[in-house]
C-alpha cells in the first residue's frame, strides 16, 4: 500500500477517501524518517494548516516543548521497539499559536523484510473529553446515573494511566542507556537498571547522592556547568563526561536531558568503546610518526657519518703528508696541504653548526642589522643558487627598523627559504623577497605567538605548488619532509624555526594549494643604530701587548689550552692553566693577579664555565670573561644575556679572531 498520494488509490475508493478525509478523528500517515506523507482534512481543520503545508513536516514539529521532549525520550523509542503506542496525551500548536489537547495512537506498518513502510497516527480531540465532563456535571441532577457514569469514566482513565505507567516502566527498565532523574541541586532521585549493568552501582547506592560524587575530577567543572545549563534549556547536543565504576575505573557517557516540573531528566549513552578506539588510532598514528622520525634519523646519521669521514680523511691525510714532506725537507707543498686541512675543518664546523641550529641550542652572536642591506648583498648569490628559471623580485621596506640578530644565521635562513621556494616551482616561477615594519597589538601578537611590540618581517613568497593545511601544521616538525626519500631530511624549516625562536622572533606560513606559499620571519626591532658597514666589523690588527697581563685559561681539552696559551704568549701575556671549574675557581679566589678569564662553558668539576665566572666575579668584580664554547652550551652562557665585560667566541675559531678578542678585552 502506497501512502503518499491519490495515485496509489484503487478504483472505486471514493467512499473510503471521503470517510478518511471527514472522519471525526485526525489521521496522519508518516514515512520511516518521520516525515508526514498524508493527513486527512479533519487534522488540517483542527490545526488551521493547509494539508499541503503539513505534508513533508514531522508530527514532532507541531508539539509543544514538553511534548517534543516526551516524544523523543519515550514515545518514539517505545513505538520503534513494540510497533504501537496507545493514547498518549499531547498538546498540538495550531497555526494561530493556540494549543489543542489531543490523544494520539500510533502503529508501525512493516514490509516483509521488517523495514518500516509507514507509521499511522490517529489523533482524538481531547476537547471532547472536557465537553463530556461538563455533560456529566450537568447530569448530576440524576445522582445514580451521574455516579455510575463517573465511576465508568474514572475506571477508563485509571486503565489508561495504568497502561501508560506500564509502558513507561518498560521503557525505563529495558533502556540500555543510563536514565536518571535528579533535583536541581544534583541529588539523584531515580535511576534505571542500566547503572548496575554499566557501572556496577545499585539504585540504593545512587539515590540520595549528588552526581558529582561519581564524576571524574577532570570533568567536574564542565559537568557542573552543563547540568546547570539544562535548567535553562534542554541539552540536545550530547555532552561527554566520565563516571566512576564501582571498581574505581571510569567510563565515558554522552548525555542529553531536559528540566521539567522541578526535575532534571537525563539519558547517558555509553561511549567508552568509541574513546578507546580513538585512543588506539591515536597511538597507531604516533607509532607511525615515530617510525618515520627514526627512519629520518637513520638517514641523517648515515649521511653525517659519510660527510665527517670524508672531512676527517682530508684533515688527517693532509697532516700526514705535511709531516712526511717536512721530514724530507720538502716545504714547497705545505701551503696546499694546510689549505686542504683548514678547508675540511671549516666544513666540519659548518656541518656541526647546522645540526645545532636544528636543535635550537646554537650560540648566537646578535648585532644590530640592516636587513634591507643584507638582502641586497645576498641578491646575486640567491639568483645564482635558484637558477635562471626563477625570477627574483626584491621589495624592501622604506625606512626599515633594525633587527638585533645573528647576521650569518639570518643569511643562512634566507638562503634556505629561497631554496625551498625554488624546489616548490619545478617548472619555474617567481620568488619575491620583501621586508616590512610590523606593529603587533595584543590580538595580533597572540595570533603570532609573540609578545606585543614592533617587529621587522622578512618574507619569501613563491608561486609554487603550495601546502595543504596538514602539511602547514607539521612543516616545522623535526624530520618532517614532503620530499622523496633521500632528497630531504626534514631539518631545514626546523632549523629556521629554532633560530627565529631563539632570537625572540617567530616564523609563520601562509599558503594555498596551487597558489603558492609565503614564509615570514618576524624579528624583534632593535632600538638603536646600525654601523655603516652593516653589523659585522673586520678584526683589527693584533698587536703585541705593551704591558704585562695575566690570563687564566680553563678548558678540559688539553689541545685547546695549548692553543690559547700559545696565542697568549705570542701576545706577550702570562697564561695560567686549569683543567676543570674547581681548579679555576680556586685560582680566581686566590690573590694571584688575573686580568682576563678565558673559559669553556661545558666543564667538569661541579659547575659550568658561566657559573664559575659568576662565582669568580664575587671576589673580583668587573673581571673580564671570554667564553670559548661549542654551540651546544649556549643555554648555560645565557642566550646573549651576558653581563658587561663578557663575550662569547664559538668553537672552532680562527686564531686571529681569538687573539683579537683577547687583545680587546684586556685593559690598557
Amino acid at each position: 500500500m502506497n501512502e503518499v498520494g491519490p495515485a496509489a488509490q484503487a478504483p472505486g475508493s471514493d467512499d473510503l477517501e471521503d470517510l478518511f478525509e471527514n472522519a471525526p478523528c485526525g489521521y496522519i500517515s508518516a514515512l520511516a524518517n518521520g516525515r508526514i506523507a498524508k493527513v486527512n482534512r479533519t487534522f488540517a481543520v483542527w490545526t488551521a494548516y493547509e494539508a499541503e503545508h503539513l505534508v513533508g513536516r514531522r508530527f514532532l514539529d507541531f508539539l509543544t516543548i514538553a511534548g517534543k521532549i516526551y516524544y523523543e525520550t519515550h514515545f518514539a523509542p517505545l513505538l520503534r521497539m513494540q510497533g504501537f503506542f496507545n493514547e498518549v496525551a499531547l498538546d498540538l500548536v495550531c497555526a494561530d499559536g493556540t494549543t489543542l489537547p489531543v490523544l494520539a495512537n500510533a502503529v508501525v506498518r512493516r514490509d516483509g523484510a521488517g523495514g518500516i513502510r509507514f507509521i499511522r497516527v490517529t489523533v482524538f480531540n481531547a476537547s471532547d473529553r472536557r465537553r463530556y465532563e461538563r455533560e456529566l456535571l450537568e447530569a448530576r441532577r440524576t445522582a445514580e446515573q451521574a455516579s455510575l457514569a463517573l465511576q465508568d469514566f474514572n475506571a477508563m482513565l485509571e486503565a489508561r494511566v495504568a497502561e501508560r505507567s506500564r509502558a513507561l516502566d518498560r521503557a525505563w527498565r529495558l533502556s540500555p542507556d543510563l536514565l536518571m532523574i535528579a533535583g536541581s541541586d544534583g541529588v539523584l532521585s531515580a535511576v534505571n537498571g542500566a547503572w548496575a549493568d554499566l557501572l556496577g552501582w545499585e539504585a540504593s547506592e545512587l539515590v540520595g547522592q549528588r552526581f558529582e560524587v561519581f564524576t571524574h575530577p577532570e570533568d567536574l567543572a564542565a559537568t557542573q556547568a552543563v547540568f546547570a545549563g539544562i535548567v535553562e534549556a534542554p541539552l540536545t547536543r550530547p555532552y561527554e563526561g566520565r563516571l566512576r565504576h564501582s571498581d574505581g575505573s571510569y567510563r565515558w557517557f554522552a548525555w542529553t536531558g531536559a528540566f521539567e516540573d522541578g526535575q532534571v531528566y537525563a539519558t547517558g549513552r555509553h561511549t567508552t568503546a568509541e574513546h578507546e578506539q580513538a585512543a588506539v588510532l591515536a597511538q597507531a598514528e604516533d607509532a607511525l610518526r615515530q617510525a618515520q622520525k627514526m627512519e629520518a634519523v637513520g638517514q641523517l646519521t648515515g649521511g653525517l657519518a659519510h660527510d665527517f669521514n670524508n672531512l676527517l680523511a682530508g684533515i688527517s691525510g693532509s697532516l700526514e703528508l705535511m709531516q712526511t714532506r717536512m721530514s724530507q725537507g720538502r716545504l714547497s707543498d705545505l701551503d696546499r696541504y694546510m689549505n686542504a686541512a683548514q678547508g675540511a675543518a671549516k666544513r666540519a664546523a659548518a656541518l656541526t653548526h647546522r645540526l645545532l641550529a636544528f636543535s635550537r641550542r646554537q650560540t648566537l652572536d646578535p648585532k644590530p642589522t640592516d636587513v634591507n642591506r643584507l638582502v641586497a648583498g645576498m641578491e646575486e648569490m640567491i639568483r645564482r643558487t635558484v637558477g635562471p628559471g626563477i625570477h627574483i623580485e626584491v621589495v624592501g621596506a622604506s625606512g626599515p627598523w633594525p633587527a638585533f640578530i645573528d647576521l650569518p644565521q639570518l643569511e643562512n635562513a634566507l638562503l634556505n627559504l629561497c631554496i625551498n621556494a625554488r624546489d616548490a616551482m619545478p617548472e619555474g616561477g617567481r620568488i619575491t623577497i620583501e621586508t616590512a615594519n610590523k606593529w603587533l597589538d595584543d590580538r595580533a601578537a597572540h595570533e603570532h605567538d609573540l609578545p606585543p611590540g614592533q617587529f621587522l618581517s622578512l618574507c619569501v613568497t613563491d608561486t609554487g605548488t603550495g601546502m595543504t593545511p596538514d602539511v602547514i601544521a607539521r612543516a616545522f616538525d623535526p624530520f618532517f619532509t614532503t620530499k622523496p626519500t633521500g632528497q630531504g631530511t626534514g631539518l631545514g624549516l626546523s632549523m629556521i624555526y629554532g633560530f627565529a625562536r631563539q632570537s625572540g622572533g617567530q616564523v609563520r606560513i601562509y599558503s594555498e594549494v596551487g597558489q603558492g606559499t609565503t614564509m615570514c620571519l618576524y624579528l624583534p626591532r632593535h632600538y638603536g643604530s646600525v654601523d655603516a658597514e652593516g653589523a659585522l666589523l673586520a678584526h683589527p690588527a693584533v698587536l703585541r701587548a705593551e704591558q704585562d697581563a695575566t690570563v687564566l685559561v680553563v678548558d678540559d681539552e688539553p689541545t685547546v689550552r695549548m692553543l690559547v696559551t700559545d696565542v697568549l704568549e705570542e701576545l706577550g701575556y702570562t697564561a695560567i692553566e686549569a683543567a676543570d671549574s674547581g681548579a679555576g675557581l680556586r685560582v680566581l679566589q686566590s690573590n694571584v693577579r688575573i686580568d682576563l678569564l678565558v673559559t669553556d662553558v661545558g666543564l667538569p668539576g661541579g659547575m659550568n664555565g658561566r657559573q664559575m665566572a659568576d662565582a669568580g666575579r664575587l671576589a673580583r668584580p668587573g673581571l673580564k670573561v671570554l667564553f670559548i664554547t661549542g654551540y651546544a652550551e649556549n643555554a648555560a652562557v645565557g642566550n646573549g644575556l651576558l653581563e658587561p665585560g663578557m663575550q662569547v667566541l664559538t668553537k672552532p675559531f680562527a686564531i686571529d679572531a681569538l687573539a683579537s678578542r683577547i687583545r680587546n678585552l684586556i685593559p690598557g
